[in-house]
């Protein structure tokens, strides 16, 4: 919300010249792939991995356009070439041929964010824009600040494409300032970047301070230059909304609170104490700031709150042996599955956490855990928490299962990562 031009100007500074990145090649590059990832292309999956590839006309640098043709020599599907990459395409257009230009960007951002309107009557401004596949722009995430856009690549072949999505943007989604992230890989790849660096300011002026949203009417702040992901956790924010219908009276423990999302809603729910855990000292210092920003509002200036710098699991098994019990306890964990290795290891987390987390929830008290894990299924992340809730003779009673939100839709399988459980423990 903080602004560096007069309101009206449309004008912005673009720090690198985006018009200086590699063109991607007029030469498009010819596929062929098994049959197991030609049917995974027309069911639209977006991904084409690097051993199904069978045949191909020439190499290509990142970003590159490759053109897919089925066992009939006919057209598949076109999409972005990255050879650093075990996902060697992804997939932007199946089943017609398209000119992959700033206008078919144009089109695409459009209906996404036709997609978000109706987060604009809910005092909304902070929201994730675009969310790569499940918005069919694979490998490429834009998330919104007020009117600051972040934009976050996850391959290097996005940056050849940079201009026409930025000349998209200017049309479709106004905006103050451009901020780039990147992901870790990327980061290591600097022989491909071309200058761009993480956190680097693509277009307007670098923020000087930490830039404020609404999310639901509160204010947060967020830091899209070094924070996590592009500065806050968007996609909670449904799930903050419940946790704020449930708190009148109540007391709260929120665990791996970060920069206190959960609490502020909390509060601004009626909670009467508000208990925010986290490792981080930085994250806890925001969460402070956060309630700053909004003890204007009476439910929030009215609520107790406490918070923790401290490891999660200690302060779980710290506050059971001094018998402190809260009404409502969440329990949102950062990933513990980075693999499909880690899977079984993550499972006896999550159920670890599910009887610490009962262990000081109140009688009738409210449990909501989430995961964010995406290689963990939904149903063996539901089922891990009932069984630990039963070991510890606590047999859960639910009250909601909950998914991804508006502005993190779902288009296939391996983009569902998010499941959240409300439940009752006796």
């Amino acid at each position: 919300m903080r602004s560096t031009k007069k309101p009206g100007c449309k004008c912005v500074e673009l720090k690198l010249s985006l018009s200086d990145l590699p063109h991607p090649s007029d030469k498009r590059i010819a596929l062929r792939v098994a049959a197991p990832a030609e049917r995974a292309i027309r069911q639209g999956h977006p991904w084409v991995f690097d051993q199904s590839i069978i045949e191909q006309s020439h190499s290509g640098m990142p970003g590159d356009l490759a053109v897919v043709f089925d066992a009939k020599r006919q057209f598949l599907a076109v999409g972005l070439y990255d050879p650093t990459s075990p996902i060697r395409l992804r997939i932007l257009q199946k089943g017609k041929p398209a000119s992959i230009d700033s206008n078919w960007f144009k089109q695409k951002i459009n209906t996404a964010i036709l997609l978000r309107e109706p987060l604009k009557k809910q005092d909304t401004n902070g929201y994730r824009l675009i969310h790569g596949e499940n918005d069919g722009l694979p490998g490429l995430v834009i998330d919104r600040y007020a009117e600051t856009l972040v934009i976050k690549l996850y391959t290097l072949a996005w940056i050849p494409h940079l201009q026409d999505v930025y000349s998209a943007l200017e049309e479709v989604q106004p905006f103050e300032r451009l901020i780039l992230r990147l992901s870790r890989s990327l980061n290591k790849q600097s022989k491909y970047l071309h200058g761009l660096t993480d956190g680097m300011t693509l277009a307007g002026q670098t923020p000087e301070s930490l830039l404020l949203f609404k999310e639901n009417g509160l204010t947060f702040e967020c830091d899209p230059i070094n924070g996590q992901k592009t500065g806050f956790f968007l996609d909670q924010r449904e799930n903050r909304e419940r946790v704020k219908r449930i708190s009148k009276g109540k007391s709260v423990l929120n665990v791996f609170s970060y920069t206190g999302g959960f609490s502020l809603y909390a509060a601004d729910g009626g909670a009467k104490e508000v208990v925010s855990v986290d490792f981080s000292g930085p994250a806890t210092e925001a969460t402070l700031r956060n309630i700053e920003h909004n003890k204007h509002l009476p439910n929030v200036s009215a609520a107790t709150f406490e918070t923790i710098t401290k490891d999660a699991f200690e302060v779980l098994s710290e506050m059971k042996e001094h018998r402190r019990l809260f009404d409502i306890v969440i329990l949102d964990p950062p990933m513990f599955a980075q693999n499909q290795s880690q899977v079984e290891t993550a499972l006896s987390a999550y159920r670890r956490l599910t009887k610490l987390g009962l262990d000081v929830l109140k009688p009738g008290g409210i449990l909501v855990q989430a995961s964010c894990s995406s290689r963990v299924d939904a149903a063996s992340f539901f089922d891990a928490v009932h069984r630990s809730a039963k070991e510890a003779g606590r047999p859960l009673r639910e009250l909601e299962r909950t998914g991804h939100a508006l502005d993190h839709p779902v288009t296939f399988k391996e983009g569902a990562y998010l499941k959240c459980l409300f439940a009752i423990a006796p």
